[in-house]
């Protein structure tokens, strides 16, 4: 019996062996398909990619278990390709629904159905938030094949009357963990609903907590399970780092600096923080002394997010300064570190966010910065991985989290400011100007003048001081 488990873990190594023979051409994918594919430059599939396609070009409801970076995109979109070539879309009806959690994700389906989709003639609309609402309108009248949204702007175009999901032949639900996040399930459960009863459903989460268990056995109808990794497991590619830090504000700030540089490999990098407003500090923080950095999060508008995407893509900005909207699902393949400068509170974001480096077999890095009041958090997140990570040890680091606020090594201070202070410095301080004080004379009373001379001193009316008019009988 103690020999038991060992039959399902050779079973599980043969099958990821199968998987790695096989190649595109195996999995049942149109021509047209497999030219664009071989031009993109893929040869041999992942495994959420060998599992998926063939079952959903069956027409069946696919329910997705992998890891961020393992390909779950071309999972979906290469099977609704090879079927939309069949049939037209009719307006304000589209025939596939994709739903994204964030803009960004969003954006990055549409790059894909213009790399692989380059044999067809598809219609692909783009509804998310943040942009015009009329130019997405006019798309959708015009008959759009595949719609690709955020909930909550595919809502406002369903309530405004401009758009009708009767037609809808497939539904794909991406990083369904991250939509229960956000608080998108009522959205979603609501667009389910709204959809025809024989449509096919592919769901992709990288976790399964409770509240999308509840929903996949609603709204999926016998679907066909594939989980390629197990929940919480990391890339082993990639090198896990703790690193201690100081509770205090601007010292963690000053940590990390020496952090970034004692990394002298550093091609691009992702430094998240669980907070908006941490985000902002550490991009001015980083930018005055001198470090190539740039912020992205969930208050910049469209425009702005995806142009500091592109320059980070283009390695225009080394570091990326990020809150968790980045941390999921972003098409950005060399990444070569992260930084966590907060221990992320949910554990299952720690894989998300150092699965940005590490990806398609490459090498990574990636280093948390740990306080004492965050070890609860690092606890947790170590039981999911189920690994104990070792510390980085960097004397630099250590002492500065140890080290009392007046050893700290002072921060330069602003230009501006220190030229008001030199200025200040070079004045000469003046003594105060006192006034002497106003002594009061005994003066005499100034006489009244003549007109007044024969008036009496009471101040009561009489006939002498009353107008003539008045007088008058």
């Amino acid at each position: 019996m103690a020999n038991a488990p060992v039959v399902p873990n050779l079973l599980y190594f043969a099958r990821l062996v199968f998987l790695t023979y096989m190649n595109f051409a195996d999995l049942g994918l149109s021509p047209k398909v497999l030219e664009a594919v071989t031009a993109a430059g893929y040869t041999t599939p992942t495994a959420i990619q060998a599992e998926a396609i063939p079952h959903a070009l069956q027409r069946k409801d696919v329910l997705g278990l992998a890891q961020t970076g393992s390909g779950k995109t071309a999972a979906f979109v290469l099977p609704m390709l090879s079927m939309l070539e069949k049939g037209r879309a009719r307006a304000r009806m589209p025939r596939t629904l994709i739903l994204e959690p964030t803009r960004e994700l969003a954006a990055q389906v549409e790059e894909s159905f213009a790399t692989l989709g380059k044999n067809h003639k598809l219609t692909v609309a783009l509804l998310i938030g943040g942009v015009a609402f009329e130019p997405q309108a006019a798309k959708i009248d015009r008959g759009a094949d595949v719609v690709i949204a955020t909930p909550g702007r595919l809502l406002d175009h369903f309530e405004r009357g401009r758009l009708l999901m009767t037609g809808i032949e497939m539904l794909v639900i991406d990083e369904a963990d991250r939509m229960l996040d956000m608080g998108f399930m009522p959205d979603i459960e609501k667009i389910c609903k709204l959809l025809p009863f024989t449509k096919q459903t592919m769901f992709f989460s990288a976790t399964m907590p409770p509240e999308i268990q509840r929903v996949t056995s609603q709204f999926l109808h016998n679907p066909i399970r594939v989980e390629t990794t197990a929940r919480g497991s990391t890339v082993e590619t990639i090198t896990q780092m703790l690193v201690k830090a100081p509770h205090e504000a601007a010292a963690k700030r000053d940590a990390l600096r020496i952090l970034l540089r004692t990394q002298t490999n550093v091609k691009n990098a992702i430094i998240f923080s669980n907070r908006k407003t941490t985000v902002a500090l550490l991009e001015k923080s980083l930018t005055r002394h001198g470090f190539n950095a740039g912020a992205l999060h969930g208050d910049m508008d469209q425009s702005a997010r995806l142009k500091m995407l592109t320059a980070f893509r283009n390695n225009e900005v080394t570091y990326l300064i990020a809150s968790d909207v980045a941390a999921r699902g972003l098409d950005i393949p060399e990444v070569s570190h992260v930084f966590n400068f907060d221990v992320p509170i949910h554990a299952e974001d720690y894989v998300h966010r150092i699965g940005r480096t590490g990806r398609a077999g490459r090498d990574g890095a990636a280093f948390t910065m740990v306080t004492r009041e965050e070890a609860k958090y690092l606890k947790a997140i170590e039981t999911l991985i189920n690994k104990e990570l070792p510390y980085f040890d960097i004397g630099a680091v250590e002492e500065m989290a140890e080290a009392p606020k007046a050893e700290r090594p002072a921060r330069a201070p602003r230009r501006a400011k220190t030229a008001k202070v030199a200025q200040v410095e070079e004045t000469p301080v003046k003594a105060p100007v006192t006034k002497p004080e106003r002594v009061r004379e005994n003066r005499k009373p100034s006489p009244k003048p003549e007109f007044l001379a024969d008036a009496p001193n009471d101040q009561g009316f009489h006939a002498g001081n009353m107008p003539a008019f008045l007088t008058k009988r």
